[in-house]
């Protein structure tokens, strides 16, 4: 058994030696032809040069800025010319729609301010005279023409001032005989739908159904503000009033009572004389109306 291992032992030490001395030969065998061949080895030192040279240009080429191409930078000019054009077409929008909003909102503050101003005249119409209880006064001059007037007190401007063709003789003379119905008629056209019934200038008279030529609406001038203000004091009554005027002498003969006005529609008015002596019965009544 021991001859064997000392075998084995010496076959392995005799193989090691072998390798080595072969190893030693080959590497003994290139440095003698690499002095022998003088290329060769300039060969592998050029090798050796590409390849620190091609690690120099990474390292280079990792280090310098990327380049954009002029493609490329033409895109981007456009999407900027096309971002600043979007913008100023929002703003143009943006401006004209708030012009729009401020021409509408100026158009309805004017349509307010229309109608606002349109109930103030009729409110001071309606304070002026045309409530349900008025005061009704009838005056003329023995050989003149009929006036009436309607203010809603006593000391108030009349809001309705009409000058009848009837002269105020006939008129006494027809209450002396009993009822008398007084209507006034005026035409009905497209034009008049925003005029009030008391502003109509001109009239048609009917004198309990007899036509007695035309009537005008009149400013209250100064001869009826004297007369008015002269029968200021009286609530129901009739009389005659002196004539102080040296070119107007005659006597001015008056009616004055209290009236109830009624409204039918926007195109009919009545006003009938409350005498608490004719068991509600109106002795005068005058009625407005737009045919």
């Amino acid at each position: 058994m021991k001859t064997i291992m000392a075998k084995s032992f010496q076959e392995l030490s005799s193989k090691k030696q072998f390798n080595w001395t072969t190893k030693v030969s080959n590497e003994e065998h290139q440095q003698e032809v690499a002095e022998e061949d003088p290329c060769l080895k300039a060969s592998s030192n050029t090798n050796n040069n590409t390849e620190d040279g091609k690690t120099d240009n990474i390292k280079l080429s990792s280090l310098k800025p990327p380049q954009l191409s002029n493609s490329k930078s033409c895109s981007l000019n456009t999407i900027y010319e096309d971002k600043t054009q979007d913008k100023k077409s929002i703003q143009e929008s943006e401006t004209s729609a708030s012009s729009s909003v401020s021409t509408r909102r100026k158009a309805v503050v004017a349509k307010l301010k229309s109608v606002l101003a349109s109930l103030g005249r009729n409110r001071g119409n309606f304070q002026q005279g045309l409530g349900t209880k008025v005061v009704g006064t009838l005056f003329g001059r023995k050989h003149g023409h009929v006036h009436f007037a309607f203010q809603k007190d006593p000391n108030s401007q009349p809001a309705f001032l009409v000058e009848l063709a009837t002269p105020i003789s006939g008129l006494v003379h027809e209450m002396s005989s009993g009822l008398v119905r007084i209507a006034l008629e005026c035409d009905k056209t497209d034009e008049k739908k925003s005029t009030r019934l008391l502003d109509e200038p001109l009239w048609r008279t009917y004198c309990n159904g007899k036509k007695c030529g035309f009537a005008s609406t009149r400013e209250c001038g100064a001869k009826e503000k004297q007369i008015l203000k002269a029968v200021e004091p009286i609530s129901m009554g009739a009389g005659v009033l002196p004539g102080n005027d040296e070119c107007d002498s005659e006597d001015v003969m008056y009616m004055r009572a209290k009236f109830e006005r009624v409204v039918g529609s926007r195109d009919s008015e009545a006003f009938y004389m409350m005498n608490p002596d004719s068991d509600g019965v109106a002795e005068l009544s005058i009625y407005l109306l737009r045919v």
